[in-house]
């Protein structure tokens, strides 16, 4: 059985708006709001696994008032860039480059480890070692990509490279085995070439077109884009393709749009009487963008015989996979590693994160790539107190006004069913201002196996977080004021408050209403609980996972005085010409889980 540690989780108030068991009938009465007000949070509920967070992943709004979670918040993109080389790539070129680094950044298809570019060994020339100024001959081609991790490289693939830079758009130009392949611009420039046109019209004319010519990924797309295209620009064009179905000429790639059309815009006759539409002709040459199906497997057979099982890739290999370039293979896809091509970084972004309701900016980070720094991070732990869990050790309950004493004395141990159990909960308070907490637990918890709870300090007040030197220095001139030989009454007040729970705690018992501990910024309370036994009758469904954990809802209220905000500007004037300060009342709720730690069975 896996040790459990106490933690805290926060309910994010965004899934307050579907809660499970609201009628689908708004006019319904069934459930009145007085009953979502005494509705306790079920932490077993399925739905609470999406709305349950530690206080390190929370951020909050302060125009709201209100906690987010990375599920309610909207992102915004700042900036691209790679992850590698760290250069920021702008917007423009993402759909033309398929969000990958478009410069010497690089991934091995075996380890997924950085490729570097190193020179091939090759025999030096005579010529350069007998230089006159005995300088070092300099490294010339031919390149490769190399894995320090795998000891893979490319040319293991057959791909070598003139310059070693520039490794992206080298590596576009060549297939595996290192055969030359033509760009996009290049086909475009091709095609326009007269005598290209001439060669096309004299092999169709006699009817000799290659139709076995094998076209990658790129270039089928690129001829059946330019195909359509043309037939779009002229769409009553001789269908020498699929016949033409009446009128509306269903088998045009348009149809869709010109039956849409008819229920938005005229009628079906104006559509009639406006132009008589002719029927799209199918690709009919390689040049058009046909590809037929290469059915002949014997190569992947021979290759499979030759190398096994181990040399196929893996699935996770083939998604990471650009589209395959070479001739050889069905369709551009990859089936062995030795066919495996390098893979370019993909990109990485920096968002900024906006409250969904208000828009306000809750997190921007910097837009310098180098930086990790933000601009603005609103995290929920510099809004709303902390709650740190700890159980009560033996020695400082036992003995006093004779309280139980605790099962648990260390931090993970299991609790013993239907003996009580005491935790300390310190709230740490963030902000600059004196707030006041209220807590409501159920008595029992929901579940199956109903543990009671007892919280002996449902109210109290937490004291602002001031600095520490500050403390000291009004302490100390609080003290000095009155003479050495005693504090002042100011300093005898602090001090006498802060000693408040000490009383208790000296005494070693527990007391309804009084807090066990008091700082500077926290407090600390006392909750007791009664494990319920998990033995199980006959015909009993069996112990699910993490059922025997101890979960306790706790419903954490706050309130606080702040500076009045920008819709209170009347009021502020009003207080200021009084001579103080304009304040007003804030407060904060939300539901939070306690995980104190295991049942023993």
């Amino acid at each position: 059985m896996a040790v459990l540690t106490p933690y805290t989780f926060i309910q994010c108030p965004c899934s307050d708006s579907s809660t499970l068991g609201r009628p689908s009938d708004p006019n319904s009465s069934t459930i009145t709001e007085a009953d979502e007000d005494e509705r306790t949070f079920d932490p077993r509920a399925p739905r609470s696994n999406f709305s349950l967070y530690p206080l390190e992943y929370l951020l909050y709004c302060e125009d709201c008032h209100q906690i987010r979670c990375p599920r309610c918040v909207s992102e915004e993109i700042v900036t691209y860039y790679c992850p590698n080389c760290l250069f920021e790539v702008p917007s423009s070129n993402l759909k033309s480059e398929g969000n990958r680094c478009t410069r010497s950044c690089f991934q091995c298809p075996i380890c997924i480890g950085p490729l570097a570019v190193t020179s091939i060994e090759t025999r030096p020339d005579p010529s350069l070692l007998a230089a006159p100024d005995n300088t070092a001959a300099p490294h010339s081609g031919p390149y490769a990509l190399t894995c320090s991790y795998c000891n893979w490289s490319s040319t293991e693939i057959g791909i070598q490279f003139e310059k070693p830079n520039s490794i992206h758009a080298q590596l576009a130009k060549l297939r595996n085995g290192g055969s030359t392949r033509l760009t996009a611009k290049e086909r475009k420039e091709r095609r326009k070439d007269p005598a290209y046109r001439r060669y096309q019209a004299t092999s169709s004319g006699e009817g000799e077109s290659d139709q076995t010519e094998n076209l990658d990924l790129e270039t089928q797309f690129a001829n059946l884009k330019a195909f359509y295209q043309n037939q779009l620009a002229d769409p009553n064009s001789a269908d020498t393709g699929l016949a033409a179905l009446g009128d509306l000429g269903f088998s045009s790639p348009t149809s869709l749009s010109r039956i849409m059309s008819i229920y938005t815009g005229g009628s079906l006759q104006d559509r009639k009487a406006k132009s008589r539409l002719g029927a799209m002709r199918e690709a009919l040459k390689p040049d058009e963008g046909l590809q037929f199906a290469h059915l002949d497997e014997s190569a992947a057979i021979e290759t499979l015989r030759g190398e096994g099982h181990d040399g196929t890739a893996s699935i996770t290999q083939l998604v990471d996979q650009p589209p395959n370039l070479g001739e050889e293979h069905l369709h551009g896809r990859s089936r062995f590693i030795s066919e495996l091509r390098p893979i370019p970084y993909l990109l990485r972004t920096k968002r900024s994160k906006r409250c969904p309701v208000c828009r306000h900016i809750i997190s921007k980070p910097e837009a310098k790539v180098q930086t990790t720094r933000f601009r603005i991070r609103l995290v929920a732990g510099s809004y709303i107190p902390s709650i740190a869990i700890r159980p009560l050790s033996l020695s400082a309950t036992a003995g006093g006004g004779g309280s139980s004493a605790s099962g648990a004395t260390l931090p993970g141990a299991l609790l013993e069913p239907l003996k009580p159990a005491h935790f300390l909960l310190t709230f740490k308070n963030p902000i600059f201002e004196t707030i006041k907490v209220t807590l409501g637990a159920p008595a029992e918890t929901p579940g199956r196996f109903a543990s009671k709870v007892t919280v002996l300090c449902p109210v109290f007040e937490v004291d602002a977080n001031t600095d520490v030197w500050d403390e000291a220095l009004r302490e100390g001139g609080a003290t000095g004021g009155a003479g050495s030989g005693g504090g002042g009454e100011k300093g005898e007040r602090r001090r006498g408050r802060y000693d408040e729970g000490s009383q208790a705690n000296n005494g070693n018992q527990l007391e309804v209403g009084k807090i066990w501990e008091r700082g500077r910024n926290w407090v600390s309370i006392v909750v007791e609980v009664v494990p319920a036994s998990l033995r199980l009758d006959q015909g009993d469904a069996p112990l699910r996972e993490d059922e025997d954990v101890l979960e306790i809802p706790l419903f954490v209220h706050v309130e606080w005085e702040g500076e009045a905000g920008g819709d209170d500007v009347l009021e502020s004037v009003a207080a200021k010409d009084k001579g103080g300060e304009a304040r007003e009342k804030r407060e904060l709720a939300y539901w939070c889980v306690l995980g104190l730690g295991r049942i023993r069975k």
